[in-house]
């Protein structure tokens, strides 16, 4: 029984289709790696800008950032509990040092107050106990002492540190200035300059809240 072969022509004609069809199938594999493209654009991690007034917050040493914030008189004595907490269960339960750990107590709107050292607390304590009463109903006068100073010293021994709001402090300055006649940027100079150990002035408590977060701190709200 004989075989057929093909004619040229028939051939021809088979090649050109064979070609068109795989000419559209690749342009059509083409086409779609192109829309995959233009679907999944390649985009850069964010990462937040940084700033030369924030990077004592990377100058402490510590293997653990923690940043405590706080608002008001109740927080800001919890915070020092919060600390004194943190930096003693890590040396008795982890074998770390007070090096090994990193903490800032943020004192900022009504707790603004307990950043200033005793010498302003007994000059303008009545002022000051105005914006952060103290949470003693037993209290008769105001305090002539910074009334956490039993617990700021020994955190600040260990390396606590404590960033103090300049924006309140500065309201704080202008409060003080009307009640005693006095002029409220050389009071907000004196307070400035009467931090209580290891604090610092920040532009602003929220600010500071912010870099250290997006610095590596864990956040505690006291």
């Amino acid at each position: 029984m004989s075989k057929q072969t093909p004619s040229s022509p028939e051939r021809r004609s088979f090649l050109t289709r064979f070609k068109a069809g795989a000419s559209s199938i690749a342009a059509l594999s083409m086409g779609g790696i192109a829309m995959a493209q233009v679907k999944s654009p390649v985009t850069s991690r964010w990462e937040p800008a940084r700033h030369d007034k924030d990077d004592w917050m990377d100058g402490l040493p510590g293997k653990h950032r923690l940043v405590i914030d706080t608002t008001s008189p109740e927080g800001f004595k919890n915070a020092l509990l919060y600390a004194n907490n943190f930096m003693l269960a890590n040396r008795n339960d982890y074998g770390l040092q007070n090096q090994d750990m990193a903490v800032i107590v943020v004192a900022r709107h009504i707790s603004t107050a307990y950043g200033y050292n005793d010498d302003m607390w007994a000059k303008y304590g009545t002022s000051l106990a105005g914006q952060a009463p103290s949470t003693d109903a037993q209290a008769k006068e105001p305090p002539k002492a910074n009334p956490n100073a039993a617990s700021l010293v020994p955190l600040s021994n260990q390396g606590v540190q404590f960033a103090v709001c300049a924006m309140a402090t500065r309201r704080l300055a202008g409060a003080i200035a009307r009640s005693a006649g006095g002029n409220t940027d050389a009071v907000n100079s004196e307070l400035i300059a009467n931090l209580v150990s290891n604090a610092r002035m920040v532009p602003a408590g929220i600010i500071a809240v912010n870099r250290a977060q997006e610095r590596g701190y864990s956040l505690v709200s006291a």
